[in-house]
């Protein structure tokens, strides 16, 4: 394994501070640790770089540093997360190689309507759904029948999620899109409440794409009369998660034949959205067995003992494995052949 220089790009208030490794692991900068960390105990020679508003500090450190490639962590600029792809086009634009997803495939799965609409005409089977714009009349399409969820249009990591995003009438509908447009900051999507089982698939790579086990979220023991979805408290807050039993791990009782399925949908899904680098689907699973694709997420969370990279250890990819995977497919992609 070759020595490389990686410059790890990431948000100013995430650098890890020079003792982090005395912190307890429930940081918020957990992730970018992990990943300076592992990377520079497997010999890499590792600079870390905050990045605020202003892309300049990105070419001096090119130019001063001179890695072989850029670990990219940022999630959004200027505090917008549909900047992110902008970021990805200035690496490209100083011919940089850099890990996780292009611009396009930042840009079509950011987009949740988009991205819907793609996938959509090439058959791959989701919720049915509108898109409410802010400053526009909130009037519910007939086809859309309720249970309805309302999420933002373009903000990831369950943000503006909460018990309250599941709506059963018109008035709870148009107060739920209001509290997007006014607390989120962005349009709002509306799709069916899928009733069944929430699954994750993690894959790796780019004209060859490995795909992880399948993942589950697992609800059992919610209160009765919650509705069973990925709320921010549900993915973030380890006292409600322990408070409630919300675990995740292998997905069970999945037939081999439905495994099947589940990998060559989100295969489908990379491709069809122009993933590349890595990428998690969230999938749901009716008692049908009928799947769905709620949204791609490219360049999702990759910190230690995430679901992630707890995936990719259930397929014998240890995490410094992983991330070294990611450097060499960052390393070969060439954005100057895509069409």
């Amino acid at each position: 394994m070759r020595k490389l220089r990686v410059l790890c790009l990431m948000h100013h208030y995430l650098v890890p501070p020079a003792d982090a490794a005395k912190y307890h692991v429930d940081v918020e900068w957990k992730t970018e640790f992990d990943v300076k960390n592992t990377l520079e105990s497997m010999g890499h020679d590792v600079l870390a770089l905050g990045l605020r508003d202003d892309l300049g500090v990105i070419k001096s450190a090119v130019v001063e540093f001179k890695p072989h490639i850029v670990f990219n962590l940022m999630e959004n600029f200027h505090e917008v997360g549909v900047f992110d792809q902008n970021v990805v086009s200035y690496l490209e634009l100083l011919r940089v190689p850099y890990t996780g997803c292009n611009p396009r495939g930042l840009m079509l799965s950011r987009d949740k309507a988009l991205s819907k609409t793609l996938l959509a005409f090439h058959r791959v089977p989701i919720p049915e759904f509108a898109v409410f714009r802010v400053g526009r009349p909130i009037q519910r399409p007939k086809r859309l029948r309720f249970p309805l969820i309302v999420k933002s249009l373009t903000q990831e990591a369950s943000i503006g999620i909460s018990q309250a995003s599941v709506v059963e009438d018109d008035g709870k509908l148009r107060e739920r899109v209001r509290f997007v447009h006014q607390s989120v900051g962005t349009d709002a999507i509306v799709e069916r409440y899928i009733d069944g089982r929430e699954l994750y698939v993690g894959l790796l790579g780019d004209h060859r794409v490995q795909v992880f086990p399948v993942w589950e979220l697992d609800f059992v023991s919610m209160p009765g009369q919650s509705w069973r979805i990925a709320t921010a408290r549900v993915k973030w807050s380890a006292k409600y998660q322990k408070k409630y039993g919300i675990t995740s791990g292998p997905a069970r009782e999945l037939s081999e034949a439905l495994v099947e399925r589940i990998r060559t949908l989100c295969k489908r899904v990379y491709r069809v959205l122009d993933l590349s680098g890595y990428a998690r689907i969230d999938l749901r699973l009716d008692a049908e067995e009928r799947i769905y694709v709620l949204e791609a997420n490219a360049n999702p969370q990759i910190a230690y003992g995430e679901d992630f990279a707890d995936s990719a250890e259930a397929a014998g990819v240890s995490y410094e494995t992983l991330l070294q995977r990611i450097l060499l497919t960052g390393l070969r992609w060439r954005p100057e052949r895509r069409g």
